[in-house]
C-alpha cells in the first residue's frame, strides 16, 4: 500500500476538498472515499485515517501510489498550510484478519480491544511488545479484522510477536489471492481492476461514501448531476456461478435473458459461497433495480459455454455487515 502523512493547520480542510466523503470528523477515526474530477468520476479509492488536529494518514492502493501524491499536491491552494510526505517505506502493513483476531491481539496488548471501547473504524495506537503501532479496525475481506501500520524497524518484532502467540487462535498466513477471493465475495471494489476514472461513484455502488451535503468538494456539482438524473441504467453488481466447477477468469459475458448485458471485470473462486463470484458492470439501457435482477434468467458465458447465475447489487457475503462489527 502506499502511505502519506498529510499535516498542517489547513490539511483538514484540503483533504475534504479533494475527498468526496467528510474526512475530517472526530480524531481517531478512519474514513472510506473516492477521490473525483470534475466529470465526477472516480480519481481514487481510498481511506483516509484522521489522527490529530491538523495530522492525517492517506492510505491508496500500491498501483495508485504516484497518482494518489500528485493528485494531493495539486489541489493545496497556494494559501494553505499543509504537506504531504511518502511515508510508504517507513511503515510496514501487517493485517489481522478473522473471527478470532480480537483474541489474538488482545493478548499482546494493554490496549482494550472491546466493541466497545473499539469499534469498527477506530484507528489509535497500541503496544504490542516493545513496539508501538496504529492500529485501524478495517477490513478488507469481509471479517472483523485490524490493519497495523508498524515502523519498519520493529516490524519483524510485531510479526513475531503474533506468530508465537497465535497458536490456540489457528491463525494461517495468506496472500493476496486469498484476499482476492474473500474480497470478491463481498463485493468489495478495486481501482484500477473493476472500477476507474471511466465510471462514477453511483453506478459503481459507492454513492453511500459521498457527502453530497458537505459544499465545496472536487467533483460534487457532477455528482449532483448524477444523482439527480434518476434511475441507473448502468449498474455494478456480483454475479455468482451457480455450478461450483468453473472459474471466472475477466471478461466473461454475462446474458439477462439471453441478451449480453456486460462483462466481468473482476473474478475470483468463492470458497465460502460455493462457486466463481466476480464483479460485472451490467449497462441495461433502462433501471437497474431488484425486479430488473429478480425478474429475468441470468447466465455467464465460460469458454463458450453458458452456466445459470444469480446477480445482485448487495454483497452475497454479510450484507448486513454483522461480521464486521462483532
Amino acid at each position: 500500500m502506499g502511505k502519506f502523512w498529510v499535516a498542517g493547520r489547513d490539511a483538514g480542510r484540503v483533504l475534504n476538498h479533494i475527498s468526496a466523503n467528510d474526512v475530517d470528523g472526530e480524531a481517531g477515526r478512519i474514513t472510506y472515499t473516492q477521490w473525483l474530477n470534475d466529470k465526477g468520476t472516480l480519481e481514487a479509492d481510498l481511506t483516509v485515517t484522521k489522527l490529530g488536529d491538523g495530522e492525517f494518514m492517506v492510505v491508496v492502493t500500491d498501483t495508485m501510489h504516484r497518482h494518489a501524491e500528485t493528485w494531493m499536491r495539486r489541489h493545496i491552494p497556494g494559501d494553505a498550510q499543509a504537506m504531504v510526505t511518502d511515508v510508504t517505506s517507513a511503515y510496514c502493513q501487517i493485517n489481522v484478519q478473522g473471527p478470532r483476531s480480537r483474541e489474538l491481539l488482545q493478548t499482546l496488548t494493554s490496549t482494550d480491544l472491546s466493541n466497545e471501547a473499539f469499534p469498527f473504524r477506530t484507528a489509535r495506537e497500541i503496544d504490542i511488545g516493545f513496539a508501538r503501532a496504529l492500529c485501524v479496525r478495517i477490513t478488507y475481506v469481509g471479517e472483523l479484522g485490524y490493519e497495523l501500520y508498524i515502523p519498519a524497524e520493529q516490524a519483524t518484532h510485531v510479526y513475531d510477536r503474533l506468530v508465537e502467540a497465535s497458536a490456540p487462535f489457528g491463525l494461517r498466513h495468506a496472500g493476496l489471492k486469498a484476499l482476492a477471493s474473500l474480497r470478491m465475495e463481498k463485493g468489495y471494489r478495486d481501482y484500477g481492476h473493476d472500477i476507474d476514472n471511466t465510471d462514477n461513484a453511483f453506478e459503481t455502488g459507492l454513492g453511500f461514501f459521498v457527502d453530497l451535503n458537505k459544499p465545496n468538494f472536487i467533483g460534487r456539482d457532477a455528482a449532483l448531476k448524477q444523482k439527480a438524473a434518476g434511475p441507473l441504467t448502468r449498474r455494478l453488481a456480483q454475479v455468482l456461478v451457480k455450478d461450483p466447477e468453473p472459474m471466472l477468469f475477466h471478461a466473461e459475458v454475462v446474458r439477462r435473458n439471453g441478451k449480453p448485458v456486460g462483462y466481468v471485470r473482476a473474478g475470483s473462486y468463492g470458497h465460502t459461497l460455493g462457486g466463481a463470484v466476480g464483479l460485472v458492470m451490467v449497462e441495461a439501457g433502462e433501471p437497474i433495480n431488484a425486479a430488473y435482477l429478480k425478474d429475468a434468467r441470468w447466465e455467464i458465458d465460460i469458454a463458450g459455454e453458458l452456466y445459470p447465475a444469480e446477480v445482485s447489487l448487495r454483497p452475497f457475503y454479510d450484507p448486513d455487515m454483522k461480521r464486521i462489527r462483532a
